[in-house]
C-alpha cells in the first residue's frame, strides 16, 4: 500500500519510524480522580489517546493495576474483523478499523481525509508527562499528535474538573502548503454496555426543554442544532444511563456541546458493541477551511457521570460556582416592563411603574425593547442604537434617574446580531446584512441577521452599545436573539460564517463587561433559545422562556436546572392572566414557581389590586430571606409518577441544616387524597422540623389538611398525637407548626400530601433541630 494521506492501514501507525511525526511517540497511562470520578486515559503506543474507564472512582491504582484495567477492558478480535484491536480514541480515526461516527471529517483535494496521527508531546498541568503511570486529582491533560504525510497536528485538550466534570477539545492545524477543509471535528466518549436509555430534551418557542425518553439500540441517535443559536428543541445533556434512571437513582452519563452555534449531539451503540456519546460544532459546507498554518479549536464537549440525574446536575452546578466570573452578589429581584407596556414607552407610565417596584422591594429595572429610534413596532428601527427622541426628548436620564434615585439597578434591552431591513443601519450599510446567493433571506419578526464576523459591523454595535451603557450608568444588558439563521452567508462574500458569528458574539460580550465593569448580560434568545455553557461563560442570568405561566415553567425550569444552577434561571411573576396561554393562575402559583429561580416580575404592578400587592411583597421578602439558600444548596427533585399529578424539587444547603421545597399540584391526581411524598437529600441521622410555609386555603386551594401540619383543631388547640384528623379545613388565619422527622424517615417514609386543587403550590421549610 502506497503511503497517501488517505491510506486506513490499522498497522501501519502504530511504528514510531512511520516517518509521519517528527518527534518520540508517547507511552503512558493517567489516572485523574476527583470527587468520586475516575477518568483513565491510555496514552500509549503513539496512539490518539482513549478513555478507558469514565466512571465510578477506581480508587488508587499502582501501574500493574491500571495496566490490568486496560487489558480487562479490551475486546476480543471478532470474526469479519480486522486483525488487530479496533481503538475508540477521543476522536475516532478510520485507519483504525473504527465504524462509528468518526472524530475529524475533512481533505485537502481528496487527499488527507484518513489521517494516521502519532503522538508527539503530551503535559498533565503544564508538566510534561512521564513514560508509565501518572495519577492525579483534578487535572489537565494536553496531548499533541501529528501525521506528517496528511499535513496535520491535532492536540486533544482532556480536564476532569474538582466537580468530577469531564470536559475534552481538539484543536486541528493546517501543517500543509494547500487550504485543508474541516467538515467535523467531534469528540467521542465510551460508556458502559450497562447504559441503554437514552433521555434527551427537546423543545419549541414558550415551551423548551421537554424531557424525551427512548432505548438505545444499534445505530445512532443524532440530534444537530441548525439554527445557528442553540435552539428551543436542543437536548441540553444528552444522557445514556442503566435503565430505568431517576433524579434520585441510576447511574448515569451525560454529554453537553458548550457552543452557541450549530452543533451535534450523538449517542451510538455499534454492532461491535461499544456504546458511545460524543457532540461536536456543526460546521456548514466550505464554514471552516484551513490555510497554512491556520487552526481550528472545537467547543468544549463536557461529560457529566453520576447516580441519578440530580447528581449530575449538582457536578455542572457546583462546577459553574467555582468560576470566578460566576455571580456572586445576591441576585437582585427583578422587574421588566415589556409585559407591562410593550412597545408603548410613555415616561410617566413607566416612572409609576418604577415606584410601585421599588415599594415591593424590587432591586433591578429593566427597560425593555421599544427604546430606540423608530421603535414603535417590531418592524422597524433594530440596529439603530441611539435614543427615540419623539419618545424620550430628554434621552432616558429621566427614567435611568429616576430608577436609580429609588435605590435600583438600571437594565436595557439589546438585540445586537440583529436588524431591521427598514433601519438607518440596514439602508447605510446592506452588505452588513447576513445573505448568500445574491438574494436576501426569509425574514422572521421582520428581521435580519447582521453579520458581526464583519469587523466593522462589530466594532459599530460595540460603540454604540457601550455609549448608551455608560451614558446612563447601564448596569444589566437584555441580550436578546429572536431569530434563526437562515442563509447565513457574510455580506460580503456570501460564505458561511455560524462559526465565526457565535465568536464574534462572545467577543462583543466579553468587551463590553471588560470596558464596563459590574455589568451583567442576561442570555434571551425568543426565551430560552440560547442556553448553553458557551453563552454562560460571559452572561450571568438566562431567559428560560417567553413563557411566563406557572403551569408551563413548572416543566421548563426543573428541567433547564439539568444544566444550569437556579441563580441562572430568569424566573418571573406575571399577570394574572397568562399572555402566552391565556390561562389564568394566582400569585400564590405565580410567585411559588418563580421562587426556584432568579425570581423577578413581569407585570403591570399600577393595575395590581392592594390585595395582589401585599401578597407578592410577602413572596418578595421571602425570597429575599432565602435565595443565600436557593442560590448556593443542591437541587433536589423527586421522582414522583406522572398519574399522581405532583411535582416535588427544592435546594438542600450544603451542610444540610435547612432545605427549602415546594410540593406543586399540577392536574388532579388519580387518587385522593394523593398519598405521600418524600423529601431527599438531607442527613438521615438529623431531625428537622417541616412546615408549611404557605398554606392558606384561599390561595392555595386545600381541602383537607394533613395531620402533620399541626394546624390548630376546633377549639384552637393543636392536635397533640399527631394522627388525629383535623375536624375542619385549614383556614387562612391558621398557622402551621409543621411535624418533626428525621432525614432518613423524610426520604424513605414521607410525608402525606395535601387534597389540593390544581396549578397551586405549597413550600415547605425544612430546619435541623438538633
Amino acid at each position: 500500500m502506497t503511503a497517501s494521506s488517505g491510506r486506513a492501514d490499522a498497522a501501519a501507525t502504530t511504528d514510531a519510524t512511520d516517518n509521519r511525526s517528527s518527534g518520540s511517540a508517547v507511552d503512558a497511562l493517567v489516572h485523574l480522580r476527583a470527587d468520586g470520578v475516575s477518568l483513565l486515559v491510555d496514552v500509549r503506543g503513539g496512539l490518539l489517546p482513549a478513555v478507558v474507564h469514565w466512571g465510578d472512582d477506581l480508587g488508587p491504582l499502582a501501574a500493574e493495576d491500571a495496566a490490568a484495567v486496560v487489558l480487562a477492558a479490551a475486546a476480543p478480535l471478532a470474526n469479519s474483523a480486522p486483525d488487530e484491536p479496533v481503538r475508540l480514541a477521543l476522536v475516532p480515526e478510520p485507519r483504525t478499523g473504527w465504524l462509528g461516527r468518526l472524530g475529524l471529517v475533512g481533505e485537502r483535494d481528496g487527499q488527507g481525509w484518513s489521517p494516521a496521527f502519532t503522538t508527539t508531546a503530551a503535559t498533565l498541568c503544564g508538566a510534561a508527562l512521564p513514560t508509565g503511570l501518572t495519577e492525579a486529582g483534578a487535572g489537565a491533560l494536553r496531548v499533541t499528535a501529528t501525521d506528517a504525510v496528511a499535513g496535520l497536528t491535532l492536540a486533544l485538550d482532556v480536564e476532569l474538573t474538582p466537580d468530577g466534570v469531564v470536559r475534552a477539545r481538539a484543536t486541528l492545524g493546517n501543517d500543509g502548503a494547500d487550504p485543508y477543509r474541516v467538515h467535523e471535528l467531534g469528540v467521542t466518549l465510551p460508556v458502559p454496555p450497562r447504559a441503554r436509555e437514552l433521555l434527551d430534551l427537546t423543545g419549541r418557542w414558550g415551551k423548551e426543554r421537554v424531557p424525551q425518553r427512548h432505548a438505545l439500540t444499534v445505530g445512532t441517535h443524532l440530534r444537530e442544532g441548525r439554527r445557528g443559536r442553540t435552539g428551543f428543541e436542543a437536548p441540553t445533556v444528552l444522557t445514556a444511563g442503566v435503565p430505568g434512571f431517576g433524579f434520585g437513582h441510576g447511574e448515569v452519563w451525560g454529554v453537553h456541546v458548550g457552543w452557541s452555534g450549530n452543533h451535534r449531539h450523538w449517542a451510538e451503540r455499534l454492532p461491535t458493541g461499544e456504546h458511545t456519546l460524543g457532540g461536536s460544532e456543526l460546521l456548514l459546507p466550505g464554514e471552516v477551511t484551513l490555510a497554512s498554518g491556520a487552526e481550528y479549536e472545537t467547543p468544549w464537549v463536557y461529560g457529566v457521570h453520576g447516580h441519578g440525574l440530580d447528581a449530575q446536575a449538582a457536578r455542572l452546578h457546583r462546577m459553574l460556582r467555582r468560576r470566578t466570573a460566576h455571580p456572586r452578589s445576591p441576585r437582585p429581584v427583578t422587574l421588566n416592563v415589556w409585559e407591562a407596556v410593550y412597545f408603548d414607552h410613555d415616561l410617566e407610565r413607566l416612572t409609576a411603574l418604577a415606584d410601585a417596584a421599588a415599594a415591593l422591594g424590587v432591586e433591578r429595572y429593566v427597560l425593555d425593547d421599544g427604546w430606540f429610534r423608530g421603535r414603535r413596532d417590531d418592524t422597524r428601527g433594530l440596529g439603530d442604537w441611539e435614543v427615540d427622541e419623539d419618545v424620550w426628548p430628554d434621552g432616558l436620564d429621566p427614567i435611568a434617574d429616576h430608577v436609580h434615585g429609588l435605590g435600583m439597578e438600571l437594565g436595557l434591552w439589546f438585540e445586537p446580531e440583529m436588524v431591521n431591513l427598514d433601519s438607518d443601519l440596514a439602508r447605510a450599510h446592506p452588505e452588513w446584512v447576513m445573505g448568500t446567493g445574491g438574494r436576501v433571506p426569509v425574514t422572521s419578526r421582520h428581521q435580519h441577521v447582521l453579520d458581526l464576523a464583519n469587523p466593522d459591523a462589530a466594532a459599530h454595535v460595540l460603540e454604540r452599545m457601550s455609549a448608551i451603557i455608560g451614558r446612563y450608568g447601564v448596569d444589566y444588558v437584555k441580550w436578546d436573539h429572536n431569530r434563526d439563521l437562515v442563509d447565513p452567508g457574510s455580506g460580503r462574500d456570501g460564505r458561511p460564517v455560524v462559526h465565526a458569528q457565535t465568536l464574534a458574539a462572545y467577543r462583543l460580550m466579553a468587551e463590553l463587561r471588560r470596558r464596563h465593569p459590574g455589568l451583567e448580560i442576561e442570555s434571551c434568545s425568543s426565551g430560552g433559545g440560547r442556553v448553553d455553557l458557551g453563552v454562560a461563560e460571559h452572561t450571568q442570568r438566562v431567559w428560560v422562556s417567553d413563557c411566563t405561566d406557572p403551569l408551563e415553567r413548572q416543566q421548563m425550569q426543573p428541567w433547564t436546572a439539568q444544566l444550569l444552577p437556579l441563580e441562572y434561571l430568569g424566573a418571573h411573576v406575571a399577570a394574572d392572566v397568562s399572555h402566552q396561554t391565556r390561562r389564568t393562575s394566582s400569585v400564590a402559583f405565580r410567585a411559588a414557581t418563580a421562587l426556584f429561580g432568579h425570581f423577578g416580575i413581569e407585570w403591570d404592578l399600577t393595575r395590581a389590586t392592594p390585595g395582589q400587592l401585599a401578597e407578592l411583597s410577602g413572596w418578595v421578602e421571602l425570597y429575599k430571606a432565602e435565595r443565600g439558600l436557593l442560590h448556593t444548596g443542591r437541587l433536589v427533585r423527586q421522582d414522583v409518577p406522572a398519574e399522581d399529578g405532583l411535582q416535588v424539587w427544592g435546594v438542600v444547603a450544603d451542610d444540610r441544616s435547612r432545605a427549602l421545597f415546594q410540593l406543586a399540584t399540577l392536574t388532579r391526581p388519580a387518587t385522593a387524597p394523593p398519598g405521600r411524598i418524600t423529601l431527599r437529600g438531607l442527613d438521615g441521622e438529623r431531625r428537622y422540623r417541616v412546615t408549611p410555609l404557605t398554606a392558606s386555603r384561599e390561595a392555595f386551594g386545600f381541602w383537607n389538611a394533613p395531620p402533620w401540619f399541626g394546624l390548630p383543631s376546633a377549639d384552637g388547640a393543636v392536635a397533640s398525637d399527631g394522627v388525629t384528623p383535623q375536624p375542619r379545613p385549614a383556614r387562612p388565619d391558621d398557622v402551621p407548626r409543621g411535624t418533626v422527622l428525621t432525614g432518613r424517615a423524610l426520604a424513605v417514609s414521607g410525608l402525606q400530601a395535601p387534597e389540593a386543587v390544581p396549578e397551586t403550590s405549597l413550600v415547605l421549610l425544612v430546619e435541623a433541630v438538633d
